[in-house]
């Protein structure tokens, strides 16, 4: 898939205010922090269209982004982080989980997970709501820049052994090189393909 345009479309809390077209759609959910932003910017290969923060816990609305014009990228809020107060944070997961069972054209979820992290309760809780809902999921490890090949596999082994996952079942990441963008681009479009099917 090569992406030749991106228009950021709106910022949606409830459904009312979701972006009003049906193109297939895919969501991007992780931990505060772990790199989502850099993740969607490295894939439009634009600088700036997702804002980036240093500090975690920013992203608080759901972001809708068109891409190629036919195609749907949606950046949900970050979770898990503890300096955001209670009230904000207690809002996400009813707004996620809302938009995760009412969107009718969402085809899948790209969830990022930091290579140096244990997976969390939130991440467990969403993989098994996603597979309960029979919603596809890729699963990325984002960071890999900052561990060594070796430490990196120790890693991939014991996060797939958590999630219960082959370690197949898993993409490398890296902002920094773009290592992994090609493969989860391809991803991307194998499960439009499928869909379409």
């Amino acid at each position: 898939m090569k992406i030749k345009e991106v228009e950021f479309v709106k910022s949606a809390v409830k459904p009312d205010q979701y972006a009003e077209y049906d193109f297939p759609e895919i969501c991007f959910a992780g931990r505060s922090n772990v790199g989502k932003s850099s993740l969607i910017n490295t894939l439009i290969q634009r600088k700036n269209m997702v804002k980036t923060s240093s500090k975690p816990g920013c992203t608080q609305l759901i972001n809708f982004f068109l891409i190629n014009g036919d195609l749907s990228f949606v950046d949900l809020p970050g979770y898990g982080y503890a300096k955001v107060s209670k009230k904000i944070r207690a809002q996400w997961q009813p707004m996620v989980e809302l938009y995760l069972s009412k969107r009718t054209s969402l085809l899948g979820l790209v969830l990022l997970i930091d290579i140096r992290r244990d997976p969390g309760k939130e991440e467990l809780d969403l993989v098994k709501w996603l597979e309960s809902h029979g919603m596809p999921y890729l699963i990325i490890l984002t960071k890999a820049d900052k561990l060594s090949k070796t430490k990196q596999s120790k890693r991939v082994a014991a996060i797939c052994s958590q999630l219960n996952r082959e370690e197949t079942g898993v993409i490398l990441f890296s902002a920094k090189t773009s290592k992994g963008r090609d493969t989860l681009l391809d991803e991307i479009n194998n499960l439009i393909d499928w869909q379409n099917e």
